[in-house]
């Protein structure tokens, strides 16, 4: 099974042979495709021939290209990812507003008890006031609890100056790490068929992974739980490497360990089941998803 996160950071030509990632820079090396989840180019002055992006696609590798500010820009995806790719998009379409509804409140009610695993764990409070908010979550999230539990949550977590959308070292830290979950996402739902573009709740025409923002959110206290244990004063290479890491790692997951990536796969496998199939219970992993444990 593919587990490798391949971060390319210097100059330097990358290609393909024999089944081979092949890098040409001070140093040749060589990587095997079938070990490759994620390649991360994190510099533009880099060459890939269109061979090796070909193979990456076929294999379904995630490839991140990222800006001159080495920040994530592009995501290459394949059009096709799976052998019935119009019949599951001509699904998707129809999936009705009450099963999405019901769909978007498991969702919000897993990510608001992951964040109250991460306030209990940490020993920060404010965790029984969220545990609250996950029980009242109504079908669409009517009132927002979703909204109401973030402000308490980051308050708890980071103290009650910080605020989202200001810049500093946390929020770009934690946008950063959000991205490349938001990546690993939309690479399993394009590999099941599915467009990235159509959301259960996110449905903005300029976002081109609405669906991939909706299936992320259980995941995001991850980032947020390296990212208090990273408390970087300054965002470098440092906190990107340790964030990218993320993807490496294997966590305790509905009682066995796994690599991020399997537990991706499997969630989104289990979340668009039930949206098409209208089957609640295909979302029980939404039950587990606050025991992540590194």
């Amino acid at each position: 099974m593919s587990f490798r996160t391949v971060v390319i950071t210097q100059r330097c030509k990358c290609s393909y042979k024999n089944d081979y990632m092949v890098v040409f820079g001070d140093e040749t090396s060589m990587i095997h495709l079938s070990e490759i989840n994620t390649v991360v180019f994190d510099t533009t002055a880099v060459t890939v021939t269109a061979y090796l992006l070909c193979e990456l696609a076929k294999r379904k590798v995630n490839v991140i290209f990222c800006d001159e500010k080495h920040n994530p820009l592009l995501q290459a995806l394949p059009l096709y990812g799976s052998h019935n790719a119009s019949k599951r998009v001509a699904q998707q379409v129809e999936w009705s507003d009450e099963t999405k509804r019901r769909a978007w409140r498991r969702t919000v009610s897993a990510k608001i008890r992951a964040q109250a695993e991460n306030l209990y764990v940490l020993g920060r409070g404010g965790w029984s006031e969220l545990l609250a908010f996950a029980e009242q979550v109504q079908d669409g999230d009517e009132t927002n609890r979703e909204g109401h539990a973030a402000k308490v949550y980051f308050n708890c977590l980071f103290g009650k100056q910080f605020y989202r959308g200001t810049e500093c070292p946390i929020n770009d830290a934690l946008n950063y790490g959000y991205m490349v979950l938001i990546s690993t996402i939309s690479k399993e739902i394009v590999a099941h068929g599915y467009l990235t573009q159509l959301g259960i709740n996110h449905r903005s025409e300029y976002n081109q992974f609405n669906l991939s923002c909706d299936l992320v959110e259980p995941f995001r206290p991850l980032v947020d739980r390296l990212v208090y244990d990273i408390s970087p004063s300054e965002f470098n290479w440092a906190t990107k490497e340790k964030l990218l890491g993320l993807l490496s790692e294997q966590y305790l997951f509905d009682g066995q360990h796994h690599y991020l990536s399997r537990i991706a796969r499997l969630f989104v496998r289990d979340a668009l089941s039930c949206v098409t199939e209208n089957r609640p219970d295909a979302m029980r992993f939404l039950d587990t998803a606050c025991e992540f444990d590194s």
